[in-house]
This record gives structure tokens, sequence and C-alpha cells, in this order.
């Protein structure tokens, strides 16, 4: 699966302050994540991310254009 900077994902598990959604702040081998409830910054490596996502929410990919 792809991600992109500023995608909304939720993952498996819920953090301490009750929210499951998290935006991706970084990408690389380590994935940056931030609470969207509380605003807490997290860093995990790409394996268990990968593992702990549950799906995407919303995308920041630019829909493709319509060029006739």
């Amino acid at each position: 699966m792809n991600y992109e900077l500023g995608d909304i994902v939720q993952m498996k598990k819920k953090h301490p302050c009750g929210s499951d959604k998290w935006q991706i702040w970084r990408l690389g081998m380590d994935i940056g994540i931030k609470c969207m409830e509380c605003g807490r910054k997290v860093m995990i490596p790409r394996r268990k991310f990968e593992k702990s996502v549950k799906k995407i929410l919303t995308s920041e990919q630019s829909p493709p254009s319509n060029n006739l």
C-alpha cells in the first residue's frame, strides 16, 4: 500500500486519549504519525506501521485531472 504525507489513517489500536485516527507527517524507514485528537507525535518502524494500519481514511493525493 502507498502512503503519502498528510494521509489520515485509522489504526487497529486506539491511542490512550481514545482516538484511532492519525496523520502521517514523515515517511522513510520510520513513519512519523500525529494523533488527530491530542496532537501527540510518534515515530514507528515502517513494518510495524504497515501491520497496524486498518485503512486510509483520507488521502492528500489530488484527483486525476481530465485533460481532454
